[in-house]
């Protein structure tokens, strides 16, 4: 054979390996980008990623931004009384549990409204589980029956925390969840709400019969280093429960500073609304944040000014 013509088949058997080699070497890459990118096209803020969680909790929860579970468990069995007014389960009964993904595991936060003989069994209940207490203590004066508010900041597995958190309301009378669908409320609620929503510069929304209005703060809170979102208990709460005529008892809680604590203060004594508490919610939370709980009955109007003027003493949005 010549050599040019030697020359040419080695040269033809080389280009084939040659592109042999890249064809194998492209499909190689194209699948492993393919497997990388996989994981990360899949929505982790999907109902079906706490399915376990909801069955350990027993109830259904509702999706928050941020990737959040939020359960409800109204104290529908309590008849508690305040000034005359019979107090409903979402102005200021209301216990609630939130779960955060933190990698393999979750944080929770929440606050579970209790009668005096409930809280140490429940205590027990929930240490047991592995559910860390960060409050106890109250949030109303002079109501009966006299009711305490539990608070837990943990982290952990989700789905044991669920089940721990479960029993432990299993000690109580706290009613199980509602068989039928919820459905939006078109309750008359005797007092003008878009102007109170126009004072207070938040629109809110009505749940139970009650408007409930919540105000974030502009900072960014972290508990143990994990960003913890408004829904999980760290915005203004600000309640209006109607009691006819125009007025409305509102309660709730303002999430301050240090430094807007006594501002705070002052605003809501000179708008005739009573601060009933000042405590910690949390124990690890940067920055340090302080809660404060008001009562009053009045025009809903005028304690929806008295709010603003306290409000306006605060870092909150806008």
């Amino acid at each position: 054979m010549p050599t040019s013509a030697l020359q040419r088949k080695l040269s033809v058997r080389v280009l084939n390996i040659l592109l042999t080699a890249t064809v194998a070497a492209a499909s190689l890459y194209c699948g492993t980008l393919a497997m990388a990118q996989t994981p990360s096209s899949r929505s982790p803020n999907t109902a079906n990623n706490w399915k376990q969680v909801e069955e350990a909790m027993g109830r259904p929860g509702q999706i928050q931004p941020g990737d959040v579970i939020k359960f409800g468990m109204p104290r529908k069995d309590l008849n508690v009384v305040l000034d005359s007014v019979t107090i409903k389960p979402a102005l200021a009964l209301g216990s609630w549990a939130a779960f955060k993904r933190d990698g393999g595991g979750a944080m929770v936060m929440g606050d579970l409204v209790l009668t005096e003989d409930e809280v140490e069994p429940v205590m027990m209940k929930l240490q047991e589980g592995g559910i860390h207490e960060s409050a106890v203590h109250n949030h109303l004066l002079g109501e009966s029956p006299h009711v305490m508010y539990m608070h837990i900041a943990s982290h952990g597995d989700p789905v044991q925390m669920a089940k721990a958190i479960h029993d432990a309301l299993a000690l109580t009378k706290t009613p199980g969840p509602d068989g039928a669908p919820a459905t939006p409320s078109t309750v008359e609620l005797g007092f003008d709400q878009k102007q109170v929503e126009q004072i207070l510069g938040h629109a809110g929304k009505i749940n139970g019969g009650v408007l409930q209005i919540a105000v974030p703060r502009t900072e960014t809170v972290t508990d143990s280093g994990m960003t913890v979102p408004p829904s999980m208990g760290v915005a203004t709460a600000l309640n209006f429960q109607p009691t006819g005529n125009g007025k409305a008892a509102i309660t709730g809680d303002f999430v301050l500073l240090g430094t807007e604590v006594n501002p705070v203060i002052k605003a809501l004594r000179q708008n005739g609304i009573a601060v009933t508490a000042l405590h910690s919610h949390m124990l690890m939370e940067e920055p340090r944040l302080f809660f404060m709980h008001f009562w009053a009955n009045d025009d809903a109007v005028k304690l929806a000014r008295g709010l603003r003027a306290a409000l306006d003493n605060t870092n909150s949005a806008k």
